[in-house]
């Protein structure tokens, strides 16, 4: 309600898609965020922006990404997911790590945000690729069957990390944690990789369903991304040359 709501009182044009049903009762002042981040206004906006019309954005949101982890007290798996897209494509992206540090004692800084924009960069952490010759696949913790596990199986990985969250498997493709993020299945919706895919593209990386196909994110498009998604920092080609031919008949876009 919050991000929503706080979105639509500034850019009244602009279409809002959040996972989260909203109410149509009328959102108290507490919840509604009118402030500015002086640091990000101070960059120049990419020249190819700069003709936006307020209608032409569809922002996605995703308030808590990592739900299942959440409950269970793997906070550190949780993201706020806010993807600005035009034309069709993810062009910006916020990825808070509300409980960022939660672990690393009381004199901690907790939480982060992570944000990008194609044509100008993403910042708040530390780009960082992962090793060289390591082929280390970041999959789904809970979404798992076996169509996920025979695609990862035919990729050879090094090892397998298994984690909770669209965005938080994106930050650890550009921290250098894990070289490709496969899911090849279709739960993901399009809330959770707008975001992330313009924070990954910013930086030159690639996300894609699992055949190779762009997403879509206009207002029209349905929610689901029934082809999976395929992402990685570096070395896409790689992986995707590496999708069994069977896997990619059972996820049909």
């Amino acid at each position: 309600m919050s991000i929503c709501a706080s979105l639509a009182r500034k850019f009244p044009k602009v279409t809002i898609i959040g996972e989260e049903e909203l109410t149509t009762d009328e959102v108290t002042e507490e919840l509604i965020e009118d402030g500015h981040c002086e640091e990000i206004l101070k960059r120049t906006c990419p020249a190819q922006y700069t003709g936006i019309k307020e209608e032409e954005l569809v922002i996605w949101v995703d308030p808590l990404d990592g739900t299942k982890e959440y409950t269970e007290g793997l906070l550190d798996h949780v993201t706020v997911l806010i993807g600005i897209a035009y034309g069709g494509k993810a062009i910006a992206g916020v990825i808070n790590q509300p409980y960022y540090n939660y672990e690393a004692g009381a004199d901690a800084v907790l939480g982060r945000t992570i944000w990008g924009v194609l044509g100008i960069g993403a910042f708040g952490f530390q780009l960082t690729e992962a090793p060289a010759g390591k082929h280390i696949i970041i999959t789904t913790r809970s979404h798992s069957s076996t169509l996920v596990n025979d695609c990862i199986s035919a990729l050879n990985p090094d090892s397998v990390i298994r984690v909770g969250g669209a965005g938080n498997k994106v930050i650890q493709l550009i921290e250098g944690k894990a070289s490709a993020y496969v899911f090849a299945s279709p739960g993901c919706k399009k809330w959770d990789t707008c975001a992330p895919e313009a924070i990954l593209h910013a930086v030159g990386g690639k996300m894609t369903d699992i055949h190779g196909n762009s997403f879509q994110y206009n207002k029209e498009v349905k929610h689901m991304n029934s082809a999976g998604v395929l992402a990685t920092l570096r070395n896409y080609d790689y992986y995707a040359s590496r999708v069994p031919n069977t896997v990619k008949q059972s996820l049909m876009p």
